[in-house]
């Protein structure tokens, strides 16, 4: 009996850890996965970060909850990775074990003051203008009436 009361309690905390059956709901939607924990820090952007040592194992105790508007942009649906800045990047994937709301990183002089969106396969990617001939050319079909 004591298994299934632990059971109702922790359904009970996920529901409101994320603000009531509405926030439950919109959380499993937008990143397929509902964790409770305790908040460690916020960064610049808005971003949630969380932690939890007791009912997760390592590699899946800490998480991010993003933003749903970062430098002007709805990321409501459309959450990236690369949403994360690089201090809190370092503490996510158990670099260190220092947040950087208690241990701030040195300033560096060749990261972004602004964090910029991953724009791979988007139509703003960068692609390099080609220097050289093609070695493959495509076939042209020949005219109908050119005979």
């Amino acid at each position: 009996m004591a298994q299934y009361a632990n059971i109702v309690r922790r359904a009970l905390g996920q529901i409101g850890g994320h603000g009531g059956v509405r926030g439950f709901f919109v959380q499993l939607l937008r990143v397929n996965d509902v964790k409770t924990g305790a908040l460690v820090g916020v960064d610049k952007y808005g971003n949630k970060y969380f932690e939890d040592n007791k009912n997760y194992f390592f590699g899946r105790h800490r998480w991010v909850i993003y933003t749903k508007e970062m430098n002007g942009k709805n990321t409501m649906w459309e959450v990236d990775g690369s949403m994360v800045p690089s201090e809190w990047h370092r503490w996510l994937h158990c670099m260190t074990d220092d947040p950087p709301t208690t241990h701030p990183p040195e300033p560096k002089k060749f990261l972004a003051e602004v964090h910029q969106f991953n724009v791979s396969g988007s139509s703003q990617q960068y692609v390099p203008f080609p220097t050289t001939s093609k070695k493959i050319h495509e076939w042209v079909p020949p005219k109908a009436g050119a005979q």
